[in-house]
């Protein structure tokens, strides 16, 4: 699932090589966390959220057919 997503997110962004993915387990459940340049955070995130939950509905319906429950969790780095 992770090389999924980082497929899919690596397609959208300009700052290919700042995208970071870190599986954390959580209560049975494995979140994404993505870490991405300060410019590409609005591009994954979309208008009103649409292409982040367009992600996470793809990775949710992959993840349940492998028997997995999996979420992705943008996280933004404090300066």
């Amino acid at each position: 699932m992770q090389a999924f997503l980082e497929y899919v997110v690596k397609g959208l962004v300009q700052n290919t090589d700042a995208v970071s993915i870190t599986p954390v387990e959580r209560g049975g459940m494995t979140v994404y966390e993505l870490r991405l340049d300060p410019q590409d955070v609005g591009k994954i995130i979309g208008r009103q959220g649409i292409t982040i939950n367009a992600i996470r509905s793809l990775l949710l319906a992959g993840s349940a057919k492998k028997g997995l429950r999996c979420s992705v969790e943008i996280v933004e780095e404090k300066t």
